[in-house]
């Protein structure tokens, strides 16, 4: 930036040419939003040539944006394939990789998400597999290059997409690059902007050519132009590369090529048999047996709507699932399919997920973990050895079916690829951080929407793209240099240390947060909407492993005990608070409250926050708990259920509970409560039993609950409730019920949880949620 041609300018002027922030603001607003024909439009109004910005036409606004200081050149190469002439030119328009790679590698942005050497991570004396740089394969890299090199393993995305809809047939084949030094849960955010588009491949049609020979000679051109685009990568991965860090120091890098995401899919679709070079054979350190790794999102996910969803339908029946599905207790942040499930045609990788996390006890797939040990490698391999020794049941059920009827085998490509997984994980670590689900979404911000704003023209749209994309990466950087000029900061970040928690955030705004954290103008720059950090205000556990949030303002301000009583439908509250209040005190008599005359606040929800399992140091985002009365909408009430912890003499109890009410009794005037009421928001509860767990009911390795009642004195059934502190809560759990045989058709998702006596706690709704209870509940 400032060896940019116009930088002695911007040593008086920063915001050259624009005149001040105001007209960069507009500048930037017109080239990220609008097309060229529109921008002309906009210059034009007499409103605007009153207000006077100083270019005054969309060719000197185009022109002064290309005057900004770029990354990466972006070039186009005209091909040939002798003796084969194509309907139109072959141009490969691209800019080099190795360049693109030392840009991201040095992007101060990425300063605290970096990682330059392999390591091995050990907890309870087994290794963990996580990043790459935790594997086996970078410490036999490393091993094999001089003193004091570092590796900078190269991920490479290759795929095509329709940029047209119904009509045009216009297609484009982008490749992505990214590094496995920044950390994966960075990577995996695609607007955290670590992943860098550096070509897009041209889509031929060959003249008077068989289509066998279409397809042979479209991949000859496409390993020809990844030849040209990682020439210098190769090199650097054979003999090093000079590169500065996000610090400013120099190290000798190697690039080898360790992920080639989606190009499974295209050698299946393409075949390889006519390659007979491969843009790889020369690249140290890459081998096409290592770098292309499992990839979740269409061998797991993908697989899973196509094969095994299917064989639930045809076993349970169609319109038993979707009953049992829209049947399902709604929480907040978890999709609820109140249509069904079985009519969809298409999903997400989102909804492919909140599928599977609910399938297993909808009907009687652990959840991705970003940390792997010899152990769960191991509990991998033996459940999908389970699965081969009992697949028969399948075909004997005849769920496995085609189009043309019951199939009688197991012929599933991607079901042979799960027997790589394993290998994969130590190899080179996570599995989910190979996940295709960053490269569709950077289809969409690479290829489709920036056609929206293009003229559409098949010879030129793919160049109008790179224009549009060259602008807005020129004005992201610029906008980042303007923010630091204003605060005399340097360009080169010094690596701190963070605070000892930290959210997962987007890292370019962290990362302005420290240089200017008081600066209003940081709303200017637009990334994910960072995770709340109830740590620092909240109320928090007594290990301080928990916080807690209610809203200031609570949902009803004063009430007396009797109204909470008939409005929340539980008798016996009274009862519990003063049992509560007994046990508190230490049966100490207190003056400050009394329930005949004390009146209280409640809250429909809380906020539960953790640190994740796999992270100890990462904040995950906030839970809501619902615990809202009976209404119209939920005749029984809207509450959900928790693990709860507390302790009795010298043991820790852990129990499951359904929170039905959030309540404080208000302190009355001139009067000071004792610490147990006043501290913290209280929870009546009402608890399960735990009738199962998972070593007694293999087939689906859930705990399972009863709801708990106590015997009145007339010989009925009564559920009495608990009084609780808010912090006694662990964590916010998912319970499905036990539908047996059939599912109770007079039964909705607004009643599920009162009417059924039986549950599944799913164990399956989250990695998070997945990994603690293997522990937490034993």
């Amino acid at each position: 930036m400032e060896n940019d041609q116009y930088a002695y300018r911007r040593r008086h002027a920063p915001f050259y040419p624009f005149q001040d922030q105001a007209e960069f603001d507009l500048a930037k607003f017109l080239c990220e939003r609008l097309t060229q024909s529109d921008m002309e439009r906009f210059l034009k109004l007499d409103w605007v040539r009153r207000a006077g910005p100083s270019f005054s036409s969309k060719d000197q606004l185009l022109a002064w944006v290309a005057s900004l200081p770029t990354g990466p050149k972006w070039r186009s190469t005209t091909l040939e394939m002798t003796g084969y002439p194509t309907i139109q030119p072959i141009n490969l328009i691209w800019r080099d990789g190795l360049e693109v790679v030392q840009d991201l590698f040095a992007n101060p942005i990425f300063a605290n998400h970096m990682t330059y050497d392999p390591h091995v991570v050990v907890d309870g004396g087994e290794r963990e597999y996580s990043e790459y740089f935790t594997a086996q394969q970078a410490y036999e890299i490393q091993d094999q290059l001089p003193e004091g090199a570092t590796i900078v393993p190269m991920i490479v995305a290759s795929d095509k997409t329709p940029v047209t809809r119904h009509t045009g047939g216009l297609e484009m084949h982008p490749i992505f690059v990214t590094i496995g030094n920044i950390q994966s849960d960075v990577r995996m955010r695609a607007t955290c902007h670590a992943w860098r588009c550096v070509a897009y491949m041209p889509i031929p049609k060959f003249v008077d050519v068989h289509p066998d020979y279409q397809t042979i000679l479209s991949q000859r051109l496409f390993h020809k132009c990844m030849d040209i685009v990682f020439a210098d990568a190769k090199v650097a991965a054979m003999v090093g590369k000079f590169m500065p860090d996000p610090a400013g120091h120099l190290r000798h890098c190697f690039t080898p090529l360790v992920a080639l995401r989606e190009f499974q899919e295209e050698a299946k679709a393409q075949s390889l048999s006519g390659i007979h070079q491969p843009f790889w054979r020369n690249w140290r350190h890459s081998d096409p047996s290592r770098f292309l790794v499992g990839e979740i999102l269409h061998t797991c996910h993908k697989f899973f709507f196509d094969h095994p969803f299917k064989w639930c339908k045809e076993s349970v029946g169609k319109d038993e699932l979707d009953l049992r599905f829209r049947s399902h207790h709604k929480r907040v942040g978890t999709r609820h399919f109140s249509s069904g499930v079985c009519q969809m045609k298409q999903m997400t990788g989102r909804e492919h997920r909140d599928l599977q996390r609910t399938l297993v006890p909808s009907i009687t797939g652990v959840a991705q973990s970003p940390v792997y040990s010899d152990s769960s490698v191991d509990s991998m391999v033996a459940s999908l050895k389970e699965f081969h020794d009992y697949k028969h049941a399948i075909l004997d059920a005849g769920a496995r079916r085609g189009t043309k009827g019951t199939l009688n085998n197991f012929i599933i490509p991607k079901l042979e690829l799960l027997q790589s997984f394993a290998s994969f994980t130590k190899d080179t670590g996570a599995l989910i951080q190979w996940t295709a689900d960053v490269t569709e979404r950077l289809l969409i911000t690479h290829c489709k929407l920036p056609f929206e704003r293009t003229s559409r023209q098949s010879r030129t749209f793919t160049k109008q793209i790179v224009d549009i994309l060259n602008r807005e990466e020129s004005m992201r950087q610029f906008q980042l240099y303007l923010f630091l000029r204003m605060h005399d900061s340097p360009l080169v970040n010094a690596i701190v240390t963070e605070e000892q928690e930290v959210t997962e955030t987007d890292p370019a705004l962290a990362w302005i947060a420290r240089v200017a954290p008081n600066d209003p103008n940081q709303r200017c720059f637009v990334g994910p909407c960072p995770v709340r950090n109830h740590f620092l205000k909240g109320i928090l556990s007594s290990t301080a492993t928990a916080a807690f949030h209610v809203t200031v303002t609570p949902d009803r301000a004063k009430m007396s005990l009797n109204e909470i009583q008939q409005l929340y439908a539980l008798p016996d509250f009274g009862q519990a608070l003063s049992d509560y209040i007994t046990k508190a005190s230490g049966s100490q008599f207190t003056t400050a409250w009394s329930n005949d005359r004390g009146r209280l606040k409640t809250w429909n929800k809380f906020r539960l926050q953790l640190h994740s399992v796999f992270r100890s140091r990462m904040i995950m985002p906030s839970q809501v708990v619902q615990a809202a009365p009976p209404s119209e909408q939920f005749p029984l009430g809207n509450c959900d259920a928790v693990i709860t912890q507390s302790i009795h003499g010298d043991q820790t109890v852990n129990r499951i509970a359904q929170v039905r009410a959030v309540f404080q009794p208000i302190a009355p005037h001139n009067v000071t409560l004792p610490h147990y009421l006043a501290d913290q928001p209280l929870l009546y509860v009402q608890y399960y039993e735990i009738v199962g767990d998972p070593g007694s009911q293999r087939a689906i390795s859930m705990y399972t609950v009863a709801r708990k009642y106590w015997e009145g004195p007339t010989g009925q059934r009564i559920r009495l409730g608990a009084v609780i502190p808010l912090t006694d809560v662990t964590h916010a759990v998912e319970l499905i019920p036990m539908y047996g045989q059939g599912a109770d058709r007079t039964v909705g998702a607004a009643t599920s949880m009162e009417v059924y006596e039986r549950f599944y706690l799913n164990n399956f709704s989250d990695k998070e949620v997945y990994h603690s209870l293997r522990s937490d509940l034993h």
